[in-house]
C-alpha cells in the first residue's frame, strides 16, 4: 500500500520548530565531567529531519527561530549548505539564545543529554511569524513536540497545522518528547493530542504514544482506536530492537524489523527515522519499504558521532537494506 501526497508543490517538506547547537563529547567512555573536547553541529529534532531530507533529495524548507548571533549564523549557513530552503527562518531580535545541548557518550547504553533551554529563542517563533503563502508551497508540514511546550511557539505551530490542513497538505507530527520542557504529564498530554487529532500522520515511540495518552502502559490496539476516530491516516509505533509497526485507517498493518548495528550513541535514531521514512513514502514507496527506510537510517546514525552530520545517503540506506534482507 501506498500514501497518496498533493503533486506539484515546489516543496516536498517543510519542518517547523527547533533548530538548536549539538555539541556532542569527541571523547567516548568517559563522562561528562572528564570531557574536554566536544565537536558542534546543528541539532534539534525538526531541524535534524529537514536535513536528513535533503540529503536523501528531497526539497526541504523550514520555518524557525534563530539567535542573532553567531550561533544562529551557524545554523542558517549549514542548513543553506546542505539545500533547505531558509527563508522561513526568522531573527530573533530581543537577545534570546540558541538552545544548546551537550551530549555525553559513556557507553552505548549509557548516552545523556545535559541541555540549556531557559528562554530559548526557537520557542519565541510568533504566530505573525508563520505565513499561509510558505506552508501551501508543502506536500508535508512537519511538526515535533518540543515546540508545543511553550508559549508563543505553540500557538505558532497550532497555526501552521490550521494553514496546513486548509491548503490540503499532510500534517505529520513526530512526537519528539523531552520531559525538561514541560510542567507535566497532564500538560503535555493536552497539547500533544490536539495536534494528533489533527495531523494526517503520528511517528513515536511507544512511550511518546504513552505520554500523549497519558498512560503509564498503554498498547498499539487502544492507541490506533483512539487516534483513527479522528483525522490521522497512518500511524508509526516504534518498539525500539523490536521494530516498528505502521497502521492505516483502512485496517491495514505492516511490521518493519530493526537493524542491529555497532552503537556508538542513542540520540538522533528518531530524526533519521522520520526523514527517511518520509522520503520513501514522498518517492512512492509502499508503507512497508518505508518502514525498512526508517529503521536503516536509523540504524546508520546510532552508529557514527553526529545526528545532523551523519544523515545518509538514499545509496547507504538501500545498501544497508540489501546487506541484512
Amino acid at each position: 500500500m501506498k500514501y497518496e501526497f498533493s503533486t506539484e508543490r515546489e516543496f516536498d517538506i517543510i519542518a517547523i520548530g527547533r533548530a538548536c547547537i549539538d555539541l556532542n563529547a569527541a571523547e567516548y567512555n568517559r563522562p561528562m565531567e572528564e570531557t574536554m573536547t566536544f565537536t558542534k553541529y546543528v541539532g534539534g529534532s525538526p531541524a535534524n529531519i529537514a536535513i536528513g531530507s535533503s540529503k536523501l533529495g528531497l526539497k526541504a524548507g523550514f520555518i524557525g527561530k534563530i539567535s542573532d548571533d553567531q550561533h544562529g549564523r551557524f545554523i542558517e549557513q549549514y542548513m543553506r549548505g546542505v539545500g533547505i530552503d531558509t527563508s522561513g527562518l526568522v531573527l530573533d531580535k530581543k537577545g534570546h539564545k540558541t538552545g544548546l545541548a551537550f551530549t555525553e557518550i559513556k557507553s552505548p547504553e549509557e548516552c545523556s543529554i545535559l541541555m540549556y533551554r531557559e528562554n530559548v529563542a526557537d520557542l519565541y517563533l510568533a504566530p505573525s511569524e508563520v505565513h499561509e503563502n510558505y506552508i501551501k508551497k508543502a506536500k508535508i508540514l512537519l511538526v515535533s513536540g518540543t515546540a508545543l511546550s511553550k508559549s508563543p511557539s505553540r500557538e505558532a505551530v497550532l497555526k501552521a497545522v490550521s494553514l496546513a490542513r486548509k491548503n490540503d497538505v499532510k500534517v505529520v507530527f513526530e512526537l519528539d518528547y523531552r520531559p525538561y520542557s514541560w510542567n507535566s504529564p497532564d500538560e503535555t498530554a493536552v497539547y500533544y493530542s490536539l495536534v494528533a487529532e489533527q495531523a494526517h500522520m503520528v511517528i513515536g515511540t511507544r512511550d511518546e504514544y504513552d505520554v500523549l495518552e497519558n498512560l503509564k502502559e498503554g498498547n498499539n490496539e487502544e492507541t490506533i482506536s483512539y487516534l483513527f476516530k479522528h483525522s490521522p491516516e497512518l500511524l508509526v509505533i516504534k518498539h525500539g530492537v523490536e521494530g516498528s509497526y505502521a497502521y492505516t485507517k483502512t485496517g491495514e498493518k505492516f511490521t518493519g524489523q530493526a537493524y542491529p548495528t555497532k552503537v556508538l550513541k542513542t540520540f538522533g535514531a528518531g530524526d533519521s527515522y522520520a526523514s527517511a521514512f518520509l522520503y520513501a513514502l514522498i518517492s512512492g514507496e509502499e508503507i512497508a519499504t518505508a518502514l525498512k527506510y526508517g529503521s536503516a537510517s536509523a540504524s546508520i546514525v546510532v552508529s557514527k558521532h553526529s545526528s545532523s552530520e551523519a544523515m545518509p545517503t538514499v545509496e547507504e540506506i538501500e545498501q544497508l537494506i540489501a546487506e541484512r534482507s
